[in-house]
């Protein structure tokens, strides 16, 4: 009984180790996320209290503050620039190139490629996905799937944004004792652009940045970064 028991336990840190090993990219980043989250929630919290005691008005709750207009405004705006970024890339990449970039494909292979490149439908392997062998619409949706999917959360996080923007705006129209929009109106509004295009711009130039500096400078063994030694017109090539 004590022999296969202590080499199950002895196994169980290996295969603990071998999951973050296997997955320590998403990990890292979920990690990273939840954390700069909470961080934003306790300083935005600070702020409000701040901004609430300047207008002699009563602080409010951490709990309060957290499911509140003006925390969730906060967020969805910045998760709704980032889904624009990759919703972007991933649709731009497909058609445009930058000769040179690790961003880019080759010269020459813009566009949706070949079923055979793409390894769908008769030339799918074994090991493809089985909506990539599937014929109609199956193929298709799966196909651009990633797009869909990133661009969808884009609109939703940008829907979020506006309606918990609109009451955030009111509440503060209600304290300056101003008349409340409606959420057409709010749409209109400077705030709402002012919140959204100062998100978008930083997001594209960080995307352009990226296609470009990426051509002449290097990160040795990253994926995002052609091998060291590589020419600098070599278009598509990781490191």
């Amino acid at each position: 009984m004590s022999g296969p028991a202590s080499r199950t336990t002895a196994s169980e840190p290996r295969g603990l180790w071998g999951f973050v090993r296997d997955n320590g990219l998403g990990l890292f980043f979920t990690v990273a996320f939840l954390l700069t989250l909470a961080g934003q929630a306790i300083a935005g919290h600070a702020d409000f209290n701040h901004q609430m005691r300047a207008d002699q008005l009563q602080p409010v709750g951490f709990g309060t503050y957290v499911t509140s207009s003006d925390f969730a405004v906060d967020v969805a705006e910045n998760w709704q620039s980032e889904y624009l970024q990759f919703s972007l890339y991933i649709g731009a990449t497909v058609w445009l190139l930058q000769r040179g970039s690790p961003e880019s494909k080759e010269p020459g292979r813009s566009g949706t490629e070949s079923d055979k490149d793409q390894l769908v439908g008769e030339h799918a392997r074994d090991s493809s996905p089985k909506w990539a062998a599937a014929p109609g619409w199956r193929r298709t949706l799966y196909s651009n799937s990633l797009l869909l999917v990133m661009g969808t959360i884009f609109v939703l996080s940008w829907l979020v944004q506006s309606i918990t923007g609109v009451a955030a705006y009111n509440e503060e129209q209600l304290r300056q004792l101003q008349a409340p929009v409606s959420w057409f109106d709010y749409l209109s509004a400077a705030d709402f652009w002012n919140r959204t295009l100062q998100n978008w711009q930083s997001e594209l130039l960080a995307v352009a940045s990226m296609a470009v500096l990426s051509i002449y400078l290097r990160q040795r063994g990253s994926p995002e970064s052609k091998p060291v030694g590589s020419a600098h017109d070599a278009t598509g090539v990781e490191g």
